[in-house]
């Protein structure tokens, strides 16, 4: 996929940690640059889901057009392969129309299967194999399904932790179902050359400063609005354990309104707060292994203008824009 035969797309990203503030910077780096944004959130693809995924707002689309959000109904499976044709597609339009796509999003699985051009196999997700193999987990043991694993896949084994239950019936689904195992996806990824001109940023702040952020913001959220929010999702007859529901905040919120008590709602924000902290630690741990990111940090007091400014001019010298 490119804009013109043997030419590469430009292509900006930015990434982060919930809350870092990547949204704000990046509409600020796309006026200046004249771009349009590509989200990479796995919550955000949700219709309905709108303040709790800290979805932009309509005043923000207005401003700078936000493309792969509102993408399926809070009960539909959207895998990362479908992402990524949907992204594909979106950043060759808006690279087509002579402007500069701005992959900008937290959801690290994401951002890599686009930039990194993952190469997914033919068969998605087939949940009465899984149901098949987390009963035979359940029944013979997760080392049991771990040595099956080994025996099919041994490169596959040897990158996931025996006690990773995910990925190990992820890996002998795709085995039993595609007859080739998924450590080929792996090289077949390796094998593909680069399609972007591309430059990547990374946001964050240090730590006691991102999390008061994170508390600040989900103060915000539910100021805003939040539970009654998810009391409608609900009211509109999805499960309370479909996809969309299952992500974070909805989640405890679910649970909270579908079997808490007053005083449990406090502990129930207190969860929140808690499994956003890890879920920044855990987005912060996946950008730090790519050599690629360059890193900004926010001081005491900053805002993204001075951000904006800089990444806007640097990403114009490098990509001659």
């Amino acid at each position: 996929m490119t804009g013109e035969p043997g030419k590469k797309i430009k292509l900006l990203a930015l990434v982060g940690p919930t809350a870092a503030g990547k949204s704000a910077l990046a509409i600020q780096v796309a006026q200046r640059l004249g771009g349009e944004i590509v989200t990479a959130d796995s919550a955000q693809i949700y219709r309905y889901l709108d303040i709790g995924t800290a979805k932009p707002t309509q005043k923000e689309r207005r401003l700078v057009p936000h493309h792969l959000v509102d993408l399926v109904e809070p009960d539909q499976y959207f895998s990362v392969a479908d992402y990524q044709e949907a992204a594909y597609r979106e950043i060759k339009k808006i690279a087509s129309a002579g402007r500069l796509p701005l992959l900008v999003g937290g959801t690290g699985l994401y951002i890599n299967a686009v930039i990194d051009r993952y190469a997914f196999l033919a068969g998605g997700k087939n949940e009465r194999l899984r149901r098949r193999l987390r009963d035979e987990a359940e029944q013979k043991g997760l080392p049991h399904l771990y040595r099956r694993l080994e025996g099919v896949d041994p490169r596959a084994a040897a990158k996931i932790h025996p006690h990773d239950q995910r990925r190990i019936i992820r890996a002998l689904e795709v085995y039993l179902q595609e007859g080739r195992p998924i450590s080929e996806q792996e090289e077949a990824t390796r094998r593909r050359k680069p399609i972007f001109d591309l430059v990547i940023y990374g946001l964050t702040l240090p730590r006691p400063q991102l999390y008061e952020r994170i508390h600040r913001r989900l103060q915000l959220m539910l100021e805003a609005g939040f539970l009654e929010e998810v009391r409608q999702v609900l009211a509109r007859g999805f499960p309370p354990r479909c996809r969309g529901l299952q992500s974070l905040g909805y989640r405890q919120l679910v649970q909270y309104l579908t079997g808490g008590s007053d005083k449990e709602w406090e502990a129930t924000v207190d969860n929140i707060r808690r499994d956003t902290r890890r879920l920044a630690k855990r987005q912060l741990t996946w950008f730090r292994r790519d050599p690629r990111i360059r890193w900004l940090e926010y001081e005491e007091g900053e805002g993204p203008t001075v951000f904006a400014e800089t990444i806007s001019s640097r990403v114009k010298e490098i990509l001659s824009l």
